[in-house]
């Protein structure tokens, strides 16, 4: 069976309809250390940026496989945004935190010969949070 692709960006897709669906306003949290990730600079706190990506907030949002991206202004000055999916730690809603935190996805810089996993070490089991 071949490798699958991420959740991620189904997750993501999922969770926005739902935030919006439901009124509230959805926010990304976003590891600005992962190439890729192109956000306004001053606006980054520990390595971290949180979004406001409601539907009146930004234009042009596209939520694809392989990159989030939209415009939105800050401090009145309008920024293109580009945030691959694996950057994405977690969606939310503003007004009382629902949505869901992603683990930190582990990425192989280094896919040479002999990178392949020791089958006779078992995998990590993945875990669930519950998010309140």
């Amino acid at each position: 069976m071949s490798e699958m692709s991420s959740n991620r960006p189904y997750l993501i897709r999922a969770l926005y309809d739902w935030l919006v669906d439901n009124g509230t306003t959805p926010y990304l949290m976003v590891n600005t250390t992962l190439d890729g990730v192109v956000v306004p600079q001053q606006f980054i706190e520990d390595g971290r940026i949180i979004l406001n990506v409601d539907p009146a907030a930004v234009s042009g949002l596209t939520l694809n496989n392989d990159l989030i991206s939209f415009s939105a202004r800050f401090g009145g000055k309008a920024e293109e945004i580009l945030i691959p999916p694996r950057a994405v730690m977690g969606i939310y809603a503003k007004e009382n935190g629902q949505g869901m935190l992603f683990p930190e996805e582990e990425v192989d810089l280094d896919d040479g010969p002999g990178d392949e996993p020791d089958p006779s070490k078992p995998g990590k089991r993945p875990s669930l949070k519950v998010v309140k």
